[in-house]
């Protein structure tokens, strides 16, 4: 038997330190994450696990220190939580892309352009409303006639969205997946090469577009970020500036409340809404650069 801790705190700082906290316990947790809760609160989510039952009290008296609400503590079953997963989530159709794990190699339908995610990779495997809806995206340009020559994922996690774009447009070179986080960066690489598309994708580590491969290959005919509102925001401006003319730019990580915000920002720098795709509670824009007027 596992156990996990999970609790909310107002703010980033807050989350942080308490994350920092809890890790320094004994026994010490074996995983510990946060995560901005994405509804508007600004509240943050910290979440440990752990192998021997954690102390209840001391969980409290930590949370109360970083103004946290107090933990709650629950028994986790000891399941082989991968395999789980390859049984219980099923393959994925976002328009011509046929999204599935090795245990659904055999399911592809006639026709479709498969694309390899193992399950164990979570976010990214096209279950999500905002990756089917950057997928779906991806489908409706290249539908529509649209011939990017070049194209950058920001943000990229698993790569499925470089992935695509690679496989939509053969003639785009390069394509560029970028992440901030070196383990992404790897994960990407290996599903690259899972798709026989790692002479066609390059992974680069980076904040944003903030790496030579970036800057060398813009400005981009297009530009894909499946991220979260506040990072969005924060990268308008370099969006912008490496979007070509005519460009175009696929966002989302976003609620549907959320897209008025992320819209009239990058307005801001000409980068204006065009189409917009609504699954569930997520929204997936697609935006054009038409210059500052």
């Amino acid at each position: 038997m596992m156990y996990s801790a999970i609790t909310t705190t107002k703010g980033l700082a807050p989350a942080q330190a308490l994350a920092e906290a809890v890790e320094e316990l004994d026994p010490p947790p074996f995983a510990v994450g946060h995560f901005e809760i994405e509804d508007g609160s600004g509240l943050f989510e910290i979440g440990a696990h752990f192998e021997e039952e954690p102390d209840g009290i001391v969980l409290d008296l930590l949370a109360a220190v970083h103004g946290a609400k107090p933990f709650v503590v629950s028994e986790v079953p000891d399941v082989d939580w991968v395999a789980k997963v390859r049984r219980d989530l099923p393959p994925v159709e976002a328009g011509r892309f046929f999204l599935h794990g090795s245990h659904d190699a055999d399911k592809v339908p006639p026709g479709r352009v498969p694309l390899l995610i193992e399950a164990a990779m979570a976010f990214g495997t096209g279950h999500h409303g905002t990756t089917l809806g950057c997928l779906r995206a991806i489908d409706r340009l290249e539908a529509e006639g649209f011939r990017p020559r070049n194209v950058a994922d920001v943000g990229a996690g698993t790569a499925v969205l470089a992935m695509a774009a690679a496989q939509a447009w053969p003639e785009a070179d390069p394509v560029i997946a970028g992440d901030i986080d070196p383990v992404a960066v790897e994960t990407a690489r290996a599903n690259l090469q899972a798709n026989d598309l790692g002479h066609r994708v390059a992974c680069v580590e980076a904040a944003g577009l903030d790496a030579p491969e970036f800057r060398t290959a813009a400005p981009f005919d297009l530009i894909l970020a499946n991220i979260l509102k506040g990072p969005l925001i924060e990268l308008a401006p370099d969006v912008a500036a490496a979007t070509a003319p005519r460009g175009r730019v696929i966002l989302s990580g976003l609620l549907r409340e959320q897209a008025a915000d992320i819209v009239e920002e990058y307005s801001r720098f000409g980068i204006n809404e065009i189409e917009r795709d609504e699954i569930g509670d997520w929204a997936t824009l697609i935006l054009m650069n038409e210059g500052k007027t």
